[in-house]
């Protein structure tokens, strides 16, 4: 409880102490990450479903089709916004004294999700262009703090030699809800149901996860459990000199400890090139994976014609239209290569790295073995473009560039999650919470700013030069990792922000 060498009366845990978030049940923590896991899926399906109900939109408001694509483009960039919000708030609000009785993670969560709750019943009630643009972004705020902070809780009850293997779980919501929410929308609109429907069944997602947010989530965050266990100690014994780590911490006022926060992420970024190769190779990933919901119907419904059918009038034309139903089927293979990307990481790399931390006991493993898996998924992710765009001609079978995106959700795990997220918080330590936040503000800008000029791209240039360009720009971020693992122990050596292997 506390360590007599230092101060008798500081509060902390003991080795095999049950309080402490680590030490809880495997069957517990595995739960909570499971829960983790539904959170950051909750919030990415959201993103991307109305594309499912974009014909529906357009006719009912008279949008545009840039317009209509606002409604995705403007939610994933309230996730550039979130990071840099929620994060900062769940550091600094517990250290200030007058919410030191408010558990901190749990505050976060039950604060953000029943606004994000409002919001989707604020898009199903929406009568005009302006109420769903403006709830759609609101909503995209709010929902930026499951995908903060429950990679923190995640954090927080694993070890770092397991926390790979539950990152695992957690990781895939960036890529299987995103590929889920088309095909939910799309039959919701094919099934003749009134567009609404999208946005109450996004309610009753989002409402069911508040409830059991409130029932079944703990504080996690191993200070403020030692700052409730000091407190309750200075209750029984009736002795103040109790108390735990966090309430050494200078105290700050708000204003200046969110913008030390706010402004922190960027000053990394900027002096940080190891930060800046990272971002840029996973906001292009990140982007081109919403870049789908755009390329997708110009490939299967002008040349395979999936679920044709005339539908309406806009702009005084004729619009070949389609009812994604069928269409959101083609998202599956990038949900089934996604997930075969994860069972890759655990059966053949995460021993490779346990086998490592088993070999440095004294120390730490070089971050650099994280950049093997990137090496191998970087090529994959170029070939991705090549295949898809060139395997798209209406005389080849739809199946062809349909399974260019297993390959796609494969290898994008492998370079986004499974090798650059852990490589940042690895070099970063205690500045990584910092460093992936201005990478989560730059991906989230890209994820929000492709899928706006994707349909015209690939109207203009056709998806096979199209997709040849794009697969051009990812041969050219091939060699990132191989440098990054290459001159990485350099670079971390002049670093100001990436603490020396001991």
């Amino acid at each position: 409880m506390a360590q007599d060498n230092i101060d008798p009366y500081l509060v902390q845990f003991a080795p095999d102490d049950k309080e402490n978030p680590k030490n809880w049940s495997r069957r517990r923590r595995w739960y909570l990450t499971y829960f983790a896991g539904l959170l950051g899926f909750n919030a990415t399906f959201a993103s991307s479903a109305p594309s499912g109900i974009a014909t529906q939109l357009m006719a009912q408001f008279k949008l545009s089709e840039e317009v209509a694509a606002l409604t995705i483009s403007l939610f994933v960039a309230g996730y550039c916004v979130g990071p840099l919000f929620w994060g900062p708030l769940s550091e600094q609000v517990g250290q200030l004294s007058s919410w030191n009785k408010i558990f901190l993670t749990r505050v976060i969560f039950l604060v953000t999700f029943p606004v994000y709750v409002c919001f989707q019943v604020g898009c199903a009630l929406s009568k005009n262009t302006a109420s769903i643009i403006v709830f759609r972004l609101l909503g995209g705020l709010f929902a930026a703090a499951p995908l903060t902070n429950s990679g923190a809780l995640i954090s927080d009850i694993w070890d770092a030699k397991t926390r790979g293997k539950a990152l695992a779980l957690f990781t895939l919501a960036p890529f299987v809800g995103p590929a889920l929410g088309p095909l939910v929308g799309g039959y919701i609109a094919q099934s003749g149901t009134p567009w609404p429907w999208l946005f109450w069944v996004l309610t009753i997602f989002a409402a069911v996860c508040f409830v059991l947010i409130y029932f079944t989530l703990p504080e996690t965050y191993a200070p403020i459990v030692l700052l409730h266990r000091a407190k309750q100690l200075r209750l029984e014994t009736g002795d103040e000199r109790y108390h735990a780590p966090l309430e050494l911490v200078q105290q700050k006022q708000l204003h200046k400890r969110l913008e030390d926060s706010l402004a922190r992420p960027f000053k990394i970024l900027i002096c940080e090139p190891m930060l800046i190769a990272v971002t840029a190779y996973m906001s292009f990933v990140y982007g081109c994976v919403y870049l789908l919901f755009e390329a997708y119907p110009v490939v299967f419904t002008g040349g395979h014609t999936f679920s044709a059918r005339y539908f309406a009038t806009f702009r005084t034309q004729i619009v070949f239209i389609f009812a994604l139903g069928d269409l959101g089927l083609t998202y599956l293979p990038l949900v089934a290569g996604s997930i075969l990307g994860v069972f890759g990481y655990l059966l053949i790399f995460h021993p490779q790295y346990e086998a490592a931390m088993d070999r440095h006991k004294a120390g730490l493993v070089s971050p650099e073995i994280r950049l093997n898996l990137a090496m191998s998924g970087a090529p994959l992710f170029a070939i991705t473009f090549f295949w898809f765009g060139w395997t798209s001609y209406p005389s080849i079978s739809y199946w062809a560039p349909m399974m260019a995106g297993a390959l796609m959700g494969l290898s994008s795990i492998w370079i986004f999650v499974r090798t650059f997220f852990h490589f940042c918080i690895d070099v970063y330590l205690i500045a990584a919470a910092s460093a992936l936040a201005a990478n989560t503000v730059f991906r989230s800008a890209a994820g929000a700013v492709f899928p706006l000029f994707a349909s015209q791209m690939y109207t203009a240039l056709d998806p096979r030069w199209a997709s040849t360009l794009l697969g051009c720009i990812a041969c050219m971020m091939i060699p990132i990792p191989i440098v990054l693992k290459r001159y990485g122990p350099t670079l971390r050596a002049r670093s100001r922000f990436a603490p020396a292997l001991v």
